[in-house]
């Protein structure tokens, strides 16, 4: 892996904590001689923030995103940071921080790491999707909508090189790590939802929201939702009603080569489409989304070898049931012989090599 040769910072300006890192990432790169450009994922052109294209341009196209906050702050940082396949860094100075990577106090050390290519790449599916037609948030809407979540970003592009095509809808060019949402606008009316897997009929939900999640997102809003935890070496959809009116509420697992297809129905109320907790657009009756696996994966850079268990016992607080322990402390399990290759490389070995 080659050095860093440019940064893109994106820092949560209201912590004083992010401030003071953000100040050390400045000072590392200006002595390495990496050039080092904020990108503020807040700002404004014609009354709305700019796209991840337009922000990654105008911080010279970085090959590292540095995020300092929370998960919060590195999603904004890994949209930018799909539009041109740079690599994430996440200094975490928030309160859970599941994405983020590096405390603050291990700034430097990490930085360094980076810098001679002595890290994992952890390369994350994402998730895409194509819509009846171009998603916008109507301007009586902008208002209501943009409260207690800032400026809103502008309209999806199409995707480049790709193209509407009939009944299959417009490629949007939108990136989530997490998950995509199709939520209810209005507090005293459901969002009526038709959920196609494939070109096939599902099941039609009266709900809160819909969640289709990555497995990196899991562990987000469909995991609070009542969805389960899906280690992100699986590449799979996750899709979660929100309060669903109806005896049928659990998550279904998906491979990563189907397809979720949302349509709103003729008497639901409108519903909002968030991606990564970002506002894109507002469906009416009739409009219609399809989420599916990004052709690009988010590239996050990790210190070493990932412990996903162990974040996830580690963030949720995970404790051993008192029951048990009365019955024994479990030891640690470390076998000091190799390990045998049936338990390498468990399971059948791929299709092409069984001559199937």
């Amino acid at each position: 892996m080659a050095p860093v040769e440019r940064i893109g910072l994106v820092v949560h300006g209201g912590k004083e904590a992010a401030l003071a890192a953000a100040e050390r990432v400045r000072r590392w790169a200006a002595g390495h001689g990496v050039p080092c450009a904020d990108i503020d994922v807040w700002d404004q052109r014609d009354g709305h923030r700019l796209d991840a294209r337009e922000e990654a341009a105008r911080a010279g196209d970085p090959d590292l995103i540095v995020t300092v906050g929370g998960d919060g702050t590195f999603l904004r940082g890994v949209r930018v940071a799909g539009a041109i396949d740079a690599l994430v860094l996440g200094v975490n100075v928030g309160r859970v921080g599941f994405l983020t990577e590096v405390a603050a106090a291990d700034l430097v050390d990490a930085l360094d790491a980076v810098h001679r290519g002595d890290i994992h790449v952890d390369a994350r599916m994402t998730l895409t999707m194509r819509a009846a037609r171009r998603l916008e948030i109507p301007a009586d809407f902008e208002e209501m909508l943009r409260y207690g979540r800032g400026p809103a970003l502008p309209s999806p592009h199409v995707r480049p090189g790709l193209k509407s095509q009939g009944g299959w809808g417009v490629p949007l060019d939108v990136l989530a790590l997490n998950d995509i949402v199709v939520e209810k606008l209005a507090r005293d009316r459901q969002a009526s939802l038709a959920v196609y897997v494939g070109s096939k009929l599902f099941a039609s939900y009266s709900a809160d929201a819909l969640i289709v999640a990555s497995s990196t997102g899991s562990t987000a809003y469909s995991f609070s939702a009542g969805g389960p935890i899906v280690s992100p070496d699986l590449d799979a959809l996750v899709f979660t009603p929100v309060a669903p009116h109806m005896v049928f509420n659990r998550s279904v697992v998906l491979d990563k080569s189907q397809c979720v297809g949302i349509l709103v129905l003729e008497h639901s109320g409108e519903v909002a489409v968030s991606v990564d907790g970002q506002l894109r657009g507002v469906l009416h009756p009739g409009d219609w989304i399809t989420v599916y696996a990004a052709p690009k994966r988010s590239r996050l850079a990790r210190l070493a070898e990932p412990d996903f268990l162990g974040r996830v016992r580690d963030r949720f607080g995970l404790v051993d049931a008192a029951a048990a322990l009365a019955d024994g402390h479990p030891p640690a399990f470390a076998p000091d012989e190799p390990l045998p290759p049936d338990l390498a490389h468990p399971g059948p070995p791929p299709a092409e090599l069984q001559g199937v």
